[in-house]
């Protein structure tokens, strides 16, 4: 039975003999239903499109995958090359043995990590390529994971080392169980902070952006705000790299967090 994959938010279902009627991740106010109706595919389907992952280096230790043509959201993932094992940061909705054979060479997949329920595409295939890695996921998001699989890892609570030096932390804000991860040996020792909504880097790379919903345009409350920023606070990071191509804070991310966490509440508290 195929395992469809929802073509508006890339999510892969568990198998059925036919799609599903209705996606719920789609469903839920932070997203939304293609405007042509509820539509799905397969990783065949994806393949027979001609489209292709893209392997490439950003930095010494952090590897890009990213789909071409994109598919859904259009996001990246993030590899974290670390001396404990290779970590996948978030998910993209297309598997194929290019990519796979390339991250083999690589030293393959130690942990799956992911974000938020946005951002699941088809992490339980990427698992299955790599011996059925675990695949963390905050145990706040549970209910919205729609493919559960013999590598699911639910985890609780407001931080989580997967690896050496490799701490995911429950930021909350865009969901409940919404995670970042900082990988301390990033960025020659400095840090790296890899996140997905609940801090996303803006087309103003100096800054970061918080939402409850971004294709919607509803906006977090200041006390959600207060408690992302303030739960990444301990870490030191230089660099934060977001979910798209290209979407990245070069420097001072510490301080990029702090200020732009501010912006935004002076602007949410700004009478007219």
């Amino acid at each position: 039975m195929p395992a469809y994959i929802c073509r508006t938010c890339g999510v892969q279902y568990a198998p059925t003999p036919v799609p599903p009627e209705h996606c719920p991740i789609c469903e839920d106010e932070r997203q939304y239903v293609g405007w042509n109706g509820q539509q799905w595919t397969t990783l065949e389907e994806l393949r027979a499109e001609g489209r292709r992952n893209t392997l490439t280096e950003l930095e010494p230790g952090l590897l890009q995958l990213a789909t071409q043509p994109s598919v859904a959201i259009g996001q990246r993932a993030l590899i974290a090359q670390t001396a404990g094992g290779n970590v996948m940061w978030d998910c993209v909705s297309l598997v194929d043995d290019g990519s796979v054979h390339a991250l083999r060479e690589r030293g393959g997949l130690s942990a799956i990590a992911i974000s938020h329920p946005h951002f699941y595409a088809a992490m339980v295939s990427w698992s299955a390529a790599f011996d059925d890695c675990p695949i963390y996921v905050h145990a706040d998001d549970a209910e919205w994971v729609r493919y559960r699989s013999p590598g699911l890892q639910l985890w609780v609570g407001d931080t989580r080392e997967i690896l050496p030096g490799v701490t995911l932390i429950n930021t909350g804000g865009h969901f409940r169980g919404s995670t970042a991860l900082h990988w301390a040996e990033g960025a020659d020792s400095r840090g790296l902070l890899l996140v997905g909504d609940s801090l996303t880097v803006v087309m103003d790379r100096r800054y970061l952006g918080f939402m409850y919903s971004y294709p919607n345009l509803i906006p977090l409350p200041a006390d959600s705000v207060r408690r992302i920023a303030a739960s990444v606070r301990p870490f030191a990071f230089e660099r934060i790299y977001g979910a798209w191509d290209g979407r990245t804070v070069s420097s001072a991310g510490k301080d990029a967090v702090e200020r732009s966490a501010e912006r935004y509440i002076r602007f949410l508290h700004q009478l007219p």
